[in-house]
């Protein structure tokens, strides 16, 4: 990987006591699609609260977030106003809840460029137009004055993708994008995602419980799971040989495109809350293959190739791998 854009070194989140993200290692470099996976509750979106400072104050985060040499972790608002919109913009699975039902769309993008980029008056309703017409909104000009309860979901979560590139971002976190939409829209959403990084290099981390949505947009995937990154690998390879119990079962309850039909193994259980975490391995208790050195302690994250890594006893490191290949 090349100098990360955003590099963040054990972070820990713990809500009144009780840990929420319990060490995250994870590098974005500059330009890259990184995709984030796992059920509800495995800390996913938290992780990016944490690093852009938006979780409440009752919130005990440690660790380094750090962008550019500055450590985000604990640092004052005056920095974090700048980080936040204007090097790193998020947007939310839920558009309908993210835009203000009273204003226009025209004044809520435009409040956007004036704290990010000082544009005022008509330079600034200029370039909201041109952000509109880049996120693909048909007759730009005349929604500017339009309210958000006049456009439909996926117009909706367009404006909001324009919001967040107003403040022209090295990374884009997107939380979800297209969980509230059909699936034409949802296709139409990822492909403008994927064009935007294209047309202006920014970086994307893409947010999802479906590892479908992720492989159509990411180069590489981490899987999470009760807030640790259980498995990280190019995306191409992940769906091939995946190390992890968990993101084998993720996998095997997605349906088949093609080929005879089978049966979908949903994975029993569910993600265990803060306050009930088993000993040992947080998936032991969900997985097939559990042995009794799972209950023993939590497993390091063992590097399988380079970029593959994984946090199971049963996942081979690298020395391994190599011991078994043929000369």
């Amino acid at each position: 990987m090349s100098t990360p854009l955003v590099e963040i070194s054990g972070l820990t989140v713990s809500f009144d006591g009780q840990p929420a993200l319990r060490g995250i290692d994870l590098a974005v470099a500059p330009g890259e699609a990184v995709g984030m996976v796992g059920e509800s509750g495995c800390g996913k979106s938290v992780t990016w609260l944490a690093a852009l400072g938006l979780l409440p104050a009752r919130a005990r985060i440690g660790g380094r977030v750090a962008i550019g040499g500055q450590d985000l972790v604990g640092a004052p608002a005056s920095v974090l106003e700048r980080v936040r919109g204007g090097r790193i913009a998020m947007i939310f699975q839920d558009p309908a809840s993210s835009l203000n039902p009273v204003h226009r769309i025209g004044r809520q993008v435009t409040e956007a460029l004036a704290l990010h980029r000082g544009m005022t008056g008509a330079a600034a309703r200029a370039e909201a137009r041109r952000l509109l017409d880049q996120v693909g909104i048909p007759d730009a000009a005349r929604r500017l004055d339009v309210y958000p309860h006049e456009l439909s979901g996926g117009q909706n979560q367009r404006v909001m993708i324009a919001i967040a590139l107003a403040g022209q971002p090295e990374l884009l976190v997107a939380d979800e994008p297209t969980t509230a939409l059909d699936v034409t829209i949802q296709a139409q959403i990822l492909e403008l995602l994927q064009s935007l990084r294209r047309e202006t290099g920014m970086a994307l981390v893409l947010i999802s419980h479906d590892l479908g949505v992720v492989a159509e947009a990411c180069e590489r995937v981490a899987v999470m799971y009760a807030g640790r990154i259980v498995e990280e690998a190019p995306i191409a390879r992940l769906f091939d040989t995946a190390a992890h119990p968990y993101t084998q079962g993720l996998l095997g309850a997605l349906p088949p495109i093609d080929g005879p039909r089978r049966r979908l193994a949903a994975i029993p259980g569910g993600v265990p809350e803060p306050w009930a975490m088993p000993p040992g391995c947080a998936f032991a208790p969900r997985c097939p293959h559990r042995a009794a050195a799972c209950d023993a302690r939590i497993p390091d994250a063992s590097a399988l190739v380079e970029g593959h890594r994984a946090a199971c006893i049963r996942a081979a490191p690298a020395t391994a791998l190599a011991e078994r290949m043929p000369a």
